[in-house]
């Protein structure tokens, strides 16, 4: 496990498009959260250390902002050859265990991962209505093994700002986790 940091792309910059299957088999695109005044794309996985101790505060996430406007996508970019825990089998499992009620998509490809400069699970990516990046960075501080209780505050601040139409604080912590798993080239 190597422990990276997220890129931390431009704010402003707009939201790539995708076409990717979720544990079910549908296709999702950046079209289908074209009603929702705020889009959530986070890049995570199943075996990540990192990943794993957010889960359930992810899920709750998902759930308490699902009915203020708040699409949610998540993208599992791993390569699943290398990773299996991470193939959409077991992907299915977590949706599953965790209840979420957003999207899991894999990206067998990893071109969506490439095109969101992606780099670690999690990778937070909050977009406005236009599909203009406003955050990019931690959930909140709360890493595994460390004392911090996991509230993702940071992550709930820029949303709530972004719901009401408030100032998203320039100032954002990049989200630290493992690597993605590249496919060798």
């Amino acid at each position: 496990m190597a422990l990276t940091s997220s890129t931390m792309l431009a704010l402003g910059s707009r939201a790539p498009n995708f076409n990717l299957s979720d544990t079910q088999g549908r296709h999702w695109s950046l079209a289908d959260f074209s009603d929702d005044p705020a889009l959530l794309v986070m890049f995570i996985c199943n075996h990540c250390p990192y990943v794993i101790h957010l889960k359930t505060a992810l899920a709750d996430f998902a759930r308490d902002y699902a009915a203020k406007g708040l699409g949610v996508i998540a993208i599992n970019a791993n390569d699943a050859s290398a990773y299996p825990a991470d193939s959409p089998e077991n992907m299915a499992l977590e949706v599953a265990r965790y209840k979420y009620v957003f999207p899991y998509v894999y990206d067998e490809t990893q071109e969506v991962a490439k095109a969101y400069h992606a780099a670690c699970t999690p990778d937070f990516f909050l977009f406005d209505a236009q599909r203009r990046l406003v955050y990019r960075g931690q959930f909140d501080d709360s890493r595994p093994g460390a004392d911090k209780p996991i509230t993702g505050k940071d992550l709930r601040q820029a949303v709530d700002a972004l719901l009401n139409g408030g100032e998203i604080a320039s100032d954002q912590r990049p989200s630290m986790g493992c690597n993605i798993k590249w496919r060798d080239a």
